[in-house]
């Protein structure tokens, strides 16, 4: 029984796999209305303050015969900041903190990933903002993958973590009144066009 199992087992990897070796590379778009970079800053130990990116725009590359050599790209609308104070929203466009006058956007290119279990991986890339390139990494977990029940499309979903030292990019103001190290959250969905 245990020979019937084993057997089985190992045909349905093998089929598997070979199914995954002949799946072509496919490219996802980012849904802007369901894509979004959320981040926390301490404020002088008293609270954490959280504001968002609700404009994230670019594509996702999939390669599942190949994971490493899948790919991300995202243009993220920092002029649009939000957090739910106009006035605090107008101060952090500022050119103390996001100079949105100057760098109306900051973008994310990655470069490597690596697999780290079924579905999460370590997305690494470079984060340009305020013109200012370092790299990063983000945390991903693979949330679903699928076809959309609504627009039918070929979609797949993430959530990522990262934690980056805004004054590796110039972005100084308040430290360390106002922490140094901000941690991101990132919900991302695509769909293949």
């Amino acid at each position: 029984m245990k020979k019937i199992i084993l057997a089985s087992l190992t045909a349905f990897i093998g089929a598997f796999a070979a199914h995954s070796a002949q799946a072509a590379p496919e490219t996802y778009t980012l849904d802007p209305s369901h894509t979004t970079v959320i981040w926390h800053a301490n404020h002088v130990g008293f609270s954490n303050p959280t504001g968002l990116f609700p404009l994230v725009n670019g594509t996702i590359t999939l390669d599942d015969a190949n994971p490493a050599n899948s790919k991300v790209t995202a243009t993220i609308e920092t002029g649009l900041i939000s957090t739910g104070n106009p006035k605090f929203n107008e101060h952090l466009s500022s050119k103390d903190f996001f100079n949105v006058a100057e760098f109306a956007t900051a973008t994310f290119v990655s470069d490597k990933v690596e697999t780290t279990g079924a579905d999460t991986a370590k997305v690494t890339g470079n984060l340009t903002l305020l013109g200012v390139s370092k790299p990063v990494t983000l945390d991903v977990k693979l949330n679903k993958s699928g076809d959309h029940p609504f627009t039918k499309k070929k979609t797949v979903g993430f959530s990522a973590t990262a934690t980056l030292k805004r004054s590796d990019f110039g972005l100084s103001y308040g430290i360390p009144n106002v922490s140094d190290e901000i941690p991101l959250n990132i919900e991302a969905e695509a769909s293949v066009q």
